[in-house]
C-alpha cells in the first residue's frame, strides 16, 4: 500500500503510531497539566483513513467505531472543527480502518485526527500552515500536534514544544495486553512522580539507552497487572532487551537488536495470551502525510 493515494476526490492515508522512547514528568502547572519530556518516535504500525468529498453539506462518518460516539470520534471532531475554523459548507466523508489499539499509549486516535486535518487542508485547498494546523490540533489532544509537525521529536511542556531529533532507525517489539488505561487514571494517582530532573537533546543522544525509562510506568503496573505481564513476556522472550512502557500504557516495547532473531520472535508472538496483539514494527523518520503540508 502506498503511503498516500491522491484521487481527485478523494485521499488514503496511513497514519502512524508512536512509542514514547522515555518519559518523564518534570513539572506541573498552576492549571494542573503536567510538564513532559520525552522522545516521541514514529513506527510503521498504522490506522488507514479514507477521506472523499461529497456534494452534501455534512460529515459522513462509514463503519463508525462500536461504542464511540460521533461527539468523542477524533476524526470527526477534527473535521468538524476544520469545517467551523474556516466557515466552510463543504462536505465529507471518513472511513477508518482502525488497526492501532485503542487505550494503548500508542496515540492511534491522535494520529488519526492529524492525518484528519491535514488530508482536509489538502483536499478541501485551504492552504493553512503547520504551525496552525498544530493550534486546531491541541484542541484535540496533547500529541495530535506531534503528528502535524511529521517528525521525530524530543517533546517538551504538555506536548506543545517539539522539536526535531535525528533517531537511528531500528526494530521494535511491541505489545498490546488487551487491556486499556485511562490516561486521566494514571496522571492523577497521587503516586506518580512529578519531579523528574530535566535532561537535555545533547544528554539524550549521547546516551539514549541511558534515558529509557517511564514515569507511568510504577503506577500503571500497580493499576493494570497486564502491563507487568507484557514487560516478563518481553523479557523472556528477547535476551538482553530493555522494556519499557510507551505514554501511559498499557503497551510494552523493546528496541531489537539486529541480530535478534526476528522468525523465532514471530513464532512466539503468534501464542501470545488470549486478546493480546504482538508486533514487530519499524521506526520510520516521518509521519507519511507529512508531505501534503511540508512545503507551506
Amino acid at each position: 500500500m502506498s503511503e498516500v493515494r491522491i484521487e481527485s476526490a478523494a485521499l488514503e492515508l496511513r497514519c502512524p503510531a508512536k512509542l514514547n522512547l522515555f518519559l518523564h514528568i518534570v513539572g506541573r502547572r498552576a492549571d494542573g497539566y503536567h510538564l513532559l519530556q520525552s522522545v516521541f518516535q514514529l513506527i510503521d504500525w498504522c490506522d488507514v483513513l479514507t477521506l472523499k468529498r461529497i456534494p452534501e453539506n455534512t460529515i459522513r462518518r462509514i463503519d463508525p467505531i462500536p461504542g464511540v460516539p460521533p461527539e468523542q470520534d477524533l476524526v470527526v471532531r477534527a473535521a468538524q472543527l476544520l469545517k467551523d475554523f474556516c466557515k466552510l459548507d463543504h462536505g465529507i466523508e471518513i472511513s477508518l480502518k482502525k488497526m492501532i489499539p485503542m487505550g494503548a499509549g500508542l496515540g492511534g486516535g491522535s494520529s488519526d485526527a492529524a492525518s484528519t486535518l491535514i488530508g482536509l487542508n489538502y483536499l478541501w485547498n485551504l492552504h493553512l500552515d503547520t504551525p496552525t494546523l498544530s493550534q486546531l490540533g491541541l484542541k484535540l489532544g496533547a500529541d495530535v500536534p506531534f503528528f502535524i509537525f511529521g517528525q521525530n521529536a524530543f517533546v517538551e511542556g504538555v506536548g506543545e514544544r517539539l522539536q526535531a531529533i535525528p533517531l537511528e532507525i531500528q526494530d521494535f517489539v511491541v505489545i498490546f495486553p488487551n487491556q486499556g488505561i485511562a490516561t486521566a487514571q494514571i496522571f492523577q494517582d497521587p503516586q506518580l512522580t512529578r519531579d523528574h530532573a530535566p535532561i537535555t537533546i545533547e544528554g539524550f543522544l549521547a546516551s539514549p539507552k541511558s534515558f529509557q525509562s517511564n514515569d507511568c510506568q510504577s503506577v500503571a503496573v500497580q493499576n493494570c497487572p497486564e502491563v507487568k505481564q507484557a514487560l516478563d513476556w518481553i523479557y523472556k522472550a528477547v535476551p538482553n532487551s530493555a522494556p519499557c512502557m510507551s505514554g501511559s500504557g498499557s503497551s510494552v516495547f523493546s528496541a531489537l537488536d539486529p541480530k535478534t532473531d526476528t522468525a523465532n520472535l514471530e513464532n512466539l508472538l503468534q501464542n501470545l495470551p488470549k486478546g493480546w496483539i504482538g508486533r514487530i514494527v519499524r521506526g520510520l523518520n516521518k509521519n507519511p502525510a507529512y508531505n501534503l503540508i511540508s512545503s507551506d
